[in-house]
């Protein structure tokens, strides 16, 4: 029997407790598996004994600051000075932006911010520092060669267009990861995720045992398409 995929382990270091709250449900449902911190002792305390995908670090927190905590994280051995960071702030001025970047943060969004837009940018850092992904993934009977965009199901060739090209590989180079179907639907014909949609239909019909009940090309409710290959 195959195992449920891991989710990506975000930690989202802020002190405000209603926001702290908001962010671990909607990121929740994006498909992250996510732990909290109300501080950057508290956050310490977290990394000395768990593993990390990515940090969500506020500024302006009570004690030691964000700008501060990026500062000593990216001072540490790895893999622990080497976890991504988020820095999600009220201070959005172009020189905090600056300075929040100089100290080895990934990316920095201003509040207030679209809960969307922090899921995309997650996954864009996440995708920067994932290890390429060139060759063949594993879906069960069939295969996604991801350089090549060829999918073999029982090691026959099925035939796919370009667009599902596209949407197979993109969700293939995140795999586990619930990608957002605006994103998906990003460089395409029906920027509204329409096609999308229907795009995936199709490729269940060609990947999946049953279709109905996806195994390995998953919605996610309220984002969009998630991968799980074996």
């Amino acid at each position: 029997m195959a195992q449920e995929p891991v989710a990506r382990h975000l930690l989202i270091v802020d002190d405000d407790d209603r926001l702290r709250d908001l962010l671990k449900q909607f990121l929740a449902r994006a498909g992250f598996r996510v732990s909290v911190a109300a501080s950057a002792a508290a956050a310490r305390r977290l990394l000395e004994t768990l593993e990390f995908d990515l940090l969500v670090v506020d500024v302006m927190m009570q004690g030691e600051d964000g700008f501060a905590f990026t500062r000593w994280l990216r001072g540490q051995p790895r893999p622990v000075g080497a976890i991504p960071v988020l820095i999600l702030t009220a201070r959005g001025l172009p020189g905090d932006r600056i300075e929040g970047l100089q100290l080895g943060a990934d990316d920095y969004l201003a509040k207030p911010f679209e809960p969307r837009e922090l899921s995309l940018r997650i996954e864009a850092i996440l995708r920067r520092v994932a290890p390429p992904a060139d060759g063949p993934v594993a879906l069960g009977p069939s295969s996604f060669d991801v350089g090549r965009g060829e999918l073999t199901v029982g090691g026959e060739l099925v035939r796919l267009t370009e667009a599902e090209i596209r949407l197979l590989r993109r969700l293939a180079l995140a795999p586990h990861s619930a990608v957002d179907r605006l994103d998906l639907a990003l460089g395409s014909a029906d920027p509204s995720g329409r096609a999308v949609d229907i795009q995936v239909t199709r490729l269940r019909r060609k990947i999946e045992a049953d279709p109905a009940n996806p195994r390995y090309l998953r919605t996610v409710r309220g984002v969009g398409y998630m991968l799980t290959p074996d």
